[in-house]
């Protein structure tokens, strides 16, 4: 039987399509010696959506 790899920590499954970004040399490895990194940007992403439609909602 295949062992599962991966189980989100949500109750809400992750887009099976992921975003992508061009990061300058040396990141991606600084980056995943960040602990919990991809929960974290995913914090910081929702973050930056939350305050640029705060910003929408304002003008």
């Amino acid at each position: 039987m295949p062992r599962i790899k991966f189980k989100p920590d949500n109750q809400v499954p992750y887009d099976k399509v992921p975003v992508q970004i061009k990061v300058l040399p040396g990141v991606r490895e600084k980056l995943k010696s960040v602990p919990n990194w991809q929960e974290r940007l995913r914090q910081y992403i929702n973050q930056l959506i939350a305050e640029n439609t705060q910003k929408n909602d304002q003008t």
